[in-house]
C-alpha cells in the first residue's frame, strides 16, 4: 500500500463515482479501479459495493476511508511543516546572551522572532558571561550567542562589504561577527555628588570605589573597565566585584560605589541610580556568533533578526 493508493481511496469515497474520482486524481479510471482492487486483495474485504450508477462504501470502506484521511492529513501536515523548517520558518533555536546585552537587545529581538517567526521556538538564556557562552555555543547548549569578542577572538581582514568598519573576527569553532560599538556610560547613586551633572570625565571618578564585573578574564567588562581608568590616570582604589548586571546596578542603587556599563544598560531602569555620558568615552565591541559551517535556517532567519535589531544585516 502507498500514498497514491491512500489518495484514490480518498477521492473515490468523497466523489462515490469512479470516473469523477479519477479525473479529480488526473488518472485514468481503470487504474483508479484497479488500485482499490489491490487495496482489496491487500486487506482481503471489500470496500466498495460497485453499481452501474453509484459506489457505495462497505462497512470497511468507511472506516479505511476515514483512516485514509487520517494518514494523508499527517502527511500533508508533515510535509508543510518540513517545508517550514526548510525554509527557517519553524524549528528551536537556544541564544545565549551577556548580561549588558539582556535589557535592550534581548527583549528586542525576542520580541520581533515572536512577531516574524511565530513558530520557532526561542530558547533565551540571559545574564551569562563570554567565555561561558563561548563554550555553550562550541558544546551544542546554544546555537547562537550575544557576546563580548575581547580576548575570545582574532581580527581577519574580511569585513562585510555593506559596513566596511565591521570587522570579521573569528575562534576555532565559531564564526564571530561584531554588531556594534558602544559607548561606556557611568553608573551613579542618585545622592552622588556628581548625579545632577550632564556628562562627566572619567577622571571624576577616580576617588570612589567602583562596583565591576568578575575579573580574571571570566568577563571582558572588568578589564575594559580597569585599561579606561588607567587611561583616565588612576586605579579603582577599591573593587567589589559581582557576576551580574543588574546585582551591579542594583549594588550602586545601595551606595556601595560607581560602575561603568555599556550605553544599552540603561534600559535597566532602577530607582536610585542614574547614567551619565562620559567625555571620550572608552567603547566596547558587541558580537553575535554560530558555530562555523552553521547549516540551520531557523538559526540562520534568528540570527538575521538580532543583527537587524542592532542596525546591521546579517550576511
Amino acid at each position: 500500500m502507498e500514498l497514491r493508493h491512500l489518495r484514490s481511496f480518498a477521492a473515490l469515497a468523497e466523489e462515490r463515482h469512479f470516473g469523477r474520482a479519477a479525473e479529480r486524481l488526473h488518472i485514468a479510471q481503470p487504474a483508479l479501479s484497479q488500485q482499490v482492487k489491490q487495496l482489496e486483495r491487500e486487506f482481503g474485504v471489500e470496500l466498495v459495493s460497485r453499481t452501474t450508477r453509484r459506489v457505495e462504501l462497505t462497512e470497511a470502506g468507511l472506516r479505511f476511508a476515514e483512516h485514509a484521511r487520517t494518514v494523508l492529513g499527517s502527511v500533508d501536515r508533515a510535509a508543510t511543516d518540513m517545508a517550514m523548517v526548510a525554509s527557517g520558518q519553524a524549528g528551536r533555536v537556544s541564544v545565549g546572551f551577556i548580561g549588558t546585552a539582556t535589557y535592550e537587545l534581548l527583549p528586542l529581538a525576542a520580541r520581533e522572532v515572536r512577531r516574524l517567526l511565530p513558530e520557532v521556538r526561542l530558547e533565551l538564556h540571559g545574564e551569562l558571561l563570554s567565555p561561558a557562552l563561548l563554550d555553550g555555543l562550541l558544546d551544542g547548549t546554544y546555537d547562537l550567542i550575544v557576546l563580548r569578542p575581547d580576548s575570545l577572538t582574532t581580527p581577519r581582514t574580511e569585513t562585510r562589504p555593506d559596513n566596511p568598519t565591521t570587522p570579521r573576527t573569528e575562534s576555532p569553532g565559531a564564526d564571530i561577527r561584531v554588531l556594534r560599538t558602544e559607548r561606556l556610560v557611568a553608573v551613579l547613586p542618585d545622592w552622588h555628588d556628581l548625579a545632577d551633572q550632564p556628562r562627566i570625565h572619567l577622571s571624576d571618578l577616580a576617588p570612589d570605589p567602583f562596583v565591576m564585573h568578575f575579573s580574571g578574564h571570566r568577563s571582558s567588562m572588568h578589564e575594559h573597565v580597569l585599561t579606561a581608568c588607567a587611561a583616565a590616570g588612576f586605579r579603582p582604589s577599591s573593587i567589589m566585584e559581582v557576576g551580574e548586571t543588574a546585582t551591579l546596578v542594583v549594588f550602586v542603587a545601595a551606595g556601595l560605589g560607581v560602575a561603568l556599563v555599556p550605553e544599552a544598560v540603561r534600559s535597566l531602569a532602577l530607582e536610585g541610580v542614574v547614567y551619565l555620558p562620559l567625555d571620550q568615552a572608552p567603547t566596547i565591541d558587541l558580537a553575535l556568533a554560530t558555530r562555523s559551517g552553521e547549516t540551520s535556517p531557523a538559526v540562520r532567519q534568528v540570527a538575521e533578526i538580532v543583527t537587524r535589531c542592532t542596525g546591521i544585516g546579517w550576511r
